[in-house]
């Protein structure tokens, strides 16, 4: 089969891994004395969430959000087609 044939046939097949599944996480102290997490995904640009009251309310923080990537990584409820967004 070339390339071309599985192109037109719509037989290639996309990888439902999800977006934040490889992100990496920093905690980063502010000058008001809260802080933030640094989440970095590959190929993307970094994003901060913040405030969070002590570094570890910030951590519990990153504990959840990996909990809450794992979950919808394994149940695959994080991936939605575009019909499914109410369009």
């Amino acid at each position: 089969m070339s390339v071309g044939s599985s192109w037109r046939s719509g037989c290639i097949k996309m990888p439902r891994t999800h977006p934040h599944a490889e992100a990496s996480y920093r905690v980063i102290p502010l000058e008001n004395g809260s802080f933030a997490v640094e989440v970095s995904i590959p190929d993307s640009h970094p994003t901060t969430v913040s405030m969070f009251k002590t570094k570890a309310d910030a951590e519990a923080w990153i504990a959840e959000h990996q909990r809450r990537v794992q979950s919808q990584t394994q149940s695959g409820r994080w991936f939605r087609s575009a019909s499914s967004r109410g369009r």
